[in-house]
């Protein structure tokens, strides 16, 4: 596997990580309250920089907010990333 299928992996296990709090019954939320905080540094060092920044704010409230746990905002970061080396990778 190449490192960008494994980060992408990664990213996809985070996110079902975070949706999977609801997988115990009437737990969902208080599992959030602590998941919100451990994935929001988890994504800080997974992307760092001002991404990994705003990224963890973001993913820190879509963790903690009810009924949001279905953004996948690991996995959507990594796409944004992919996209943007994509783009600065071009010759023009």
């Amino acid at each position: 596997m190449t490192k960008q299928q494994n980060s992408l992996i990664f990213c996809i296990l985070m996110d079902a990580v975070g949706y999977a709090t609801y997988a115990i019954p009437f737990l969902g939320e208080f599992g959030d309250i602590i998941w919100a905080p451990i994935s929001a540094l988890i994504f800080f060092k997974t992307f760092g920089g001002w991404k990994g920044a705003f990224g963890s704010v973001f993913n820190f409230f879509e963790e903690i907010l009810p009924w949001t746990d279905f953004v996948p905002s690991f996995t959507l970061m990594w796409v944004w990333n992919y996209i943007s080396q994509k783009n600065n990778s071009r010759v023009i």
